[in-house]
């Protein structure tokens, strides 16, 4: 483990950076037995110390339920680790390419690599599940690492780089902690692939630092997910999905419904069930007879973000919305809870229709036609995710293939990031690249295209002088 925050940060980077890239340089080819080895002890370092780190993580936020923790980031990040496990010889092998028929017998073939050393920069939100997701396609690619986690997480920070070194040397991995100086020494190190996940702003300046070494980027940012209810959705069935996606973690999930759009009239029928589900889900929330915290409800990471999500709702208010608790009673929360809310009325101007939520905001915006609908989604940036509920299975290919998301989920929320065998990334200001599974393991592999020649080959008909029989030649190749 390292804390450098009083040392030079860029000199400490650049030792350890410098041991791994001498030994990946040293060691090309990373055999199976390798790779394996490195995956077994991230799971046992998960496995082993998840009860620590999931109290850690609460008490970074303040409030969030050691269940909540267990289901959003230990299971997705076993299954992972699982998923490599099981898959990652295949992944290894050569793969067979096609051969132009003038070459024939040769072969063609490309021959996944380790890139060498990965930089990967962890956010807050799922400060577990955000690092050893790519850590395994790091390892399963067989490359070293180097993680720098984020600085809002400060107690999961210390305990997951404290644990991370009983499981791996310094030169296999190493965890840094520490603040935005931190932050932009490690970006400006030549990785051989970066990492980053985190907010589009922050993702501008991540690219920048890297294009200076030529460092390839995959960023996982975030953006304003539409949840579209169709006109034939099982319209409680939407609600509860949706709600249920933007509650986990109080909303601070990149991949959060950010906002519904609706069938016109269907608004007050929205705000029923979803006010139905936080009382059926969240018992006492908001009651401001209750003796202590909701306990299943996530607290806002700290004050400043909770600020801003109390100066969004605001700002709407101002413009015409009007504000709707979901919480019954509506009571001054506990610590930095922040209680659900829908916004009607919205303006597109309003800031919460134009910057990610990232909280338990929810705007309402009802639409007249599935068309005016579309047409909302597809004059905004390229979403993250994209929800959309419906039974008509007419509709759902229209919509699939009238819109374009970084992933999508059909009668769901959240769940495409869980399937091993889908890769996850976004597109334009959402990101750019993707990782999960196979995906993963291309991500950090370079596959180096080789041609194998024959022994019996025309390529001395290539071959100068050329004269009339080349020209006779060319004649028959371009036909």
């Amino acid at each position: 483990m390292d804390d450098i925050a009083m040392e030079d940060p860029g000199a400490v980077l650049e030792d350890r950076f410098g041991r791994q890239r001498s030994l990946a340089r040293a060691e090309i080819e990373v055999p199976w037995p390798v790779r394996r080895d490195r995956l077994q002890r991230l799971r046992a370092l998960l496995l082993e110390h998840e009860q620590e780190f999931a109290a850690a993580i609460a008490a970074d936020f303040g409030a969030r339920a050691r269940q909540e923790t267990r289901l959003l980031e230990l299971f997705p990040s076993l299954e992972g680790i699982r998923h490599a496990l099981g898959h990652t010889r295949t992944w290894m092998r050569p793969r067979a390419r096609h051969t132009g028929r003038w070459f024939l017998p040769a072969r063609s073939e490309v021959l996944p690599q380790p890139l060498g050393v990965v930089g990967i920069v962890a956010p807050w939100n799922y400060p577990l599940l955000l690092v050893a997701g790519p850590l395994t396609a790091a390892f399963a690619a067989g490359n070293r690492a180097m993680a720098k986690l984020s600085e809002f997480t400060p107690a999961f920070g210390a305990r997951f780089a404290a644990r991370a070194a009983e499981y791996f040397t310094a030169e296999e991995l190493w965890v840094a902690n520490g603040g935005v100086e931190l932050a932009q020494a490690f970006c400006a190190l030549p990785f051989d692939h970066l990492l980053f996940t985190g907010s589009t702003r922050v993702g501008g300046q991540v690219m920048r630092a890297a294009s200076e070494n030529l460092t390839p980027v995959t960023l996982e940012l975030g953006g304003k997910s539409p949840a579209l209810i169709g006109p034939s959705a099982d319209f409680p069935k939407a609600v509860e999905r949706i709600m249920a996606g933007k509650l986990l973690n109080a909303g601070q999930t990149c991949i959060a419904p950010d906002y519904v759009l609706l069938p016109e009239g269907r608004v007050a029928a929205f705000i029923a069930a979803a006010r139905a589900f936080v009382a059926t889900r969240y018992p006492g929330l908001g009651d401001p007879k209750a003796a202590a915290a909701q306990p299943d409800y996530t607290s806002i990471i700290d004050g400043a973000h909770f600020e801003r999500l109390a100066r969004l709702v605001e700002d709407a208010v101002s413009l015409g919305a009007e504000r709707v608790s979901l919480a019954d009673g509506a009571g001054t929360p506990f610590g930095r809870q922040f209680l659900p809310v829908v916004l009607t009325g919205v303006p597109a101007s309003a800031q919460v229709m134009q910057e990610e939520i990232f909280g338990p905001i929810l705007p309402l915006m009802p639409y007249r036609s599935l068309a005016e609908a579309l047409a909302f989604v597809n004059a905004r940036p390229r979403p993250l995710a994209f929800y959309l509920f419906e039974r008509d299975a007419r509709v759902i290919r229209e919509v699939l293939h009238s819109t374009v998301s970084g992933g999508v989920c059909v009668n769901e929320t959240l769940l495409h990031i869980a399937q091993d065998d889908l890769p996850f990334g976004g597109i334009g200001p959402s990101g750019m690249g993707a990782y999960h599974g196979e995906k993963g393991f291309e991500t950090f592999s370079h596959y180096k295209p080789v041609f194998r020649q024959s022994r019996l080959n025309l390529m001395k008909l290539f071959l100068p002088p050329y004269g009339r029989r080349f020209d006779a030649l060319v004649r028959v190749l371009v036909r």
